[in-house]
């Protein structure tokens, strides 16, 4: 009876614990760009949702947001510095603490989204240098010069990667000759583990984590390949070819979206600059992966996609001032539709409505997440921000929606 008890005061301990256990990052969590809210409006005034606050003169940058504590956290520029900022649910600053050296050659301005685990946060600068701070005070636990401790490699524009989190490990893919992936870990910033070298650039997408009831593997993209890592140990289970796949003029693999996956097996990747997507089908334990086909329409530039039912949306590269708005057949990679509207950008879901932003001019729209049509419930302009593209992706958050531009940060109102 005494071992019982002893059993069932675990349990309730360790229930405790899942409850308490508070987690965002890029694009939601489960890095999908999916949000599963209710209540929130179908239709928009002509002039746009309220806003409720905003906020101008801040470290300027393109990360998105992550939130806990009644706290909004992004990255930011501020000369050579990069800066973390959280603001409390008003738009008012509760600390910013220096992190890293920020990317000071072509964009400089930062990407890399805060990922948050329980009161601590992970984020890297443009230079790759690692850093876990304190959600709550911003104090400074520990740092980690990644790309010069381990040899890594950059492209043109700098470190992208947003931290992902497993355990008592984070991940980070820095190329080189030395390594292609690290681990380490979360409380400390020691090394955990190094894979083996691809001697391939990293790219500027962020890795996922993908698992079922018996394995996990983890996903990402370099330069010239997508890898399924054991995240373990670090090995490297498979590696896919995808630079074959550049397309013409430029050849180009200027990787900046995270795949998508389905809990069928399926993984699609793609990229800009007439790069052709991919769907590959990972076996059951993820060690292994077969190709299943390519397609020409969606070369996502770097606002993502989401899966929506049977169907995935995102926005196509034709070149770096256009882009048209696409559906695929999940299953058969069928054009849907392929609609220009103002410009390309970045795409989130919630509720049935896909949220496009577009990049040129900054406008925003709900669209019906059907297959039959591109078709634009509403749509607003985007007021404030430093001059320069559009390039954050939105975020919603407890029925607000959170649009930034630059050095500038709007919070809308879209609660029905």
């Amino acid at each position: 009876m005494k071992k019982l008890i002893l059993l069932l005061v675990s349990i309730f301990f360790i229930s405790l614990i899942s409850i308490a256990q508070v987690i965002d990052e890029f694009r939601g969590v489960g890095r999908t760009g999916i949000y599963n809210e209710t209540g929130l409006l179908k239709e928009w005034p002509v002039e746009g949702p309220e806003m409720l606050w905003s906020i101008e003169e801040l470290p300027i940058g393109h990360s998105s947001l992550s939130a806990a504590y009644d706290m909004l956290y992004f990255t930011g520029r501020r000369d050579t510095i990069a800066v973390l900022t959280a603001l409390d649910m008003k738009g008012q600053i509760k600390w910013q603490t220096d992190f890293g050296r920020a990317w000071n050659a072509s964009y400089p301005n930062s990407r890399s989204t805060p990922t948050i685990e329980n009161e601590r946060l992970y984020v890297s600068s443009g230079y790759g240098d690692l850093a876990c701070l304190n959600a709550i005070n911003g104090e400074l636990i520990w740092q980690v010069p990644a790309m010069d401790k381990f040899e890594g490699t950059y492209g043109r524009w700098g470190i992208s990667e947003s931290l992902l989190i497993l355990d008592n490990k984070i991940f980070f893919t820095t190329g080189g000759k030395k390594t292609t992936m690290v681990a380490l870990d979360k409380i400390t910033g020691e090394t955990f583990w190094m894979s083996e070298t691809l001697k391939d650039n990293p790219s500027y997408a962020s890795p996922i984590l993908i698992e079922n009831e018996e394995n996990k593997i983890i996903v990402n993209v370099t330069e010239n390949h997508i890898i399924g890592v054991n995240p373990s140990n670090g090995e490297i289970f498979w590696k896919f070819s995808f630079g074959a796949f550049a397309g013409l003029p430029y050849l180009a693999n200027i990787n900046c979206n995270m795949p998508v996956y389905c809990d069928e097996g399926k993984l699609f990747i793609t990229s800009g600059y007439n790069h052709k997507n991919i769907m590959l089908q990972l076996t059951k334990d993820f060690k292994n992966m077969f190709f299943i086909r390519s397609g020409d329409v969606l070369d996502v530039h770097h606002g993502g996609a989401v899966k929506v039912g049977d169907y995935i949306y995102g926005s196509n590269w034709e070149n770096n001032a256009m882009g048209r708005w696409v559906c695929l057949d999940w299953d058969s990679g069928e054009v849907m539709y392929e609609t220009e509207w103002i410009n390309k950008g970045s795409i989130i879901y919630n509720d049935g409505l896909l949220y496009c932003y577009e990049e040129k001019f900054g406008n925003l729209a709900i669209v019906k997440a059907t297959p039959e049509e591109f078709n634009v419930v509403s749509s607003f302009k985007i007021p404030l921000g430093s001059r320069g593209p559009y390039w954050t992706h939105p975020v919603i958050k407890d029925g607000i929606l959170y649009i930034r531009h630059g050095d500038a940060l709007m919070a809308y109102n879209i609660k029905e």
